[in-house]
C-alpha cells in the first residue's frame, strides 16, 4: 500500500526550511542583501512559494521574528543581582550579535516605518524579551536586595539600551566590556532606587 504524504506535512517542512534559508541568507549577506530569489534558491523552493504564503520579504520576516520571539530564553538566577546581571547583559550580547538576528532585527526596523505588521511584531519581540529578562529585578526586591517598589521593566530597559543603541545607530561592539560596564551600573542604580516610581505631586 502506497504511503500517503500529508499535505500539512509537507507544509510544515517547506516553511523549516525557508525560515532556516532566511536566516542562513540573512547571516551571509545581510538585510540589504537579501532577496526572495536567493531564500527561495537556498531553500530549494519555488519563489511563487514564498510570494504565495507570506506575500513580500516583509511578511516573511515578521513571521521569522515572531518564531525566535517565541523561543525559551534562559534567564540567570543565581541569587545575586549583580551575576545574575552580567550572566543576562552576556546573553543579551551573543543574541544580538548572531549575524542572522542582528539582520533581522535591524532589517525589521527598516521595515517597521511601512509596515504596521512588522512594527508590531517587532514591538513584541523587545517588550517580551523585556518582560522575560525583567524577573531579575523581580526576584532581587523580593531578597531585600533593592527597592521593593522597583520597575522591572524600566530597569531592563536600562540593561538592554545600550545594546540596541549600539546595534541600530553606532556600530560599536557588543562585546564583554559593554555587558560588564552596563550590569554594574544598572545594579548600582537600581539599588539606589533609580527605577523606583516617580513621587506625585
Amino acid at each position: 500500500m502506497m504511503a500517503v504524504t500529508r499535505p500539512g506535512g509537507r507544509s510544515a517542512r517547506v516553511r523549516a526550511e525557508v525560515m532556516a534559508a532566511t536566516l542562513r541568507a540573512l547571516a551571509e549577506d545581510g538585510y540589504g542583501g537579501l532577496t526572495v530569489d536567493r531564500i527561495a534558491d537556498l531553500a530549494g523552493v519555488n519563489k511563487t512559494t514564498i510570494y504565495r504564503r507570506w506575500t513580500d520579504l516583509d511578511g516573511l520576516l515578521t513571521e521569522l521574528l515572531a518564531d525566535l520571539a517565541a523561543r525559551a530564553v534562559p534567564i540567570p538566577d543565581t541569587g545575586d543581582l549583580d551575576l545574575d546581571l552580567h550572566r543576562l547583559a552576556g546573553l543579551i550580547g551573543g543574541v544580538l550579535t548572531d549575524p542572522s538576528i542582528a539582520a533581522l532585527v535591524t532589517g525589521l526596523v527598516a521595515a517597521a516605518t511601512r509596515s504596521p505588521e512588522a512594527a508590531a511584531t517587532l514591538r513584541g519581540f523587545i517588550l517580551g524579551r523585556a518582560g522575560a529578562g525583567s524577573v531579575v529585578f523581580t526576584r532581587a526586591a523580593a531578597r531585600g536586595d533593592i527597592p521593593a517598589d522597583t520597575d522591572p521593566i524600566h530597569a531592563i530597559e536600562a540593561l538592554v539600551g545600550p545594546y540596541y543603541l549600539r546595534l541600530l545607530l553606532t556600530g560599536e561592539p557588543l562585546d564583554a566590556a559593554l555587558a560588564a560596564r552596563t550590569a554594574t551600573a544598572v545594579a548600582t542604580a537600581a539599588r539606589a532606587g533609580a527605577f523606583r516610581p516617580a513621587p506625585s505631586h
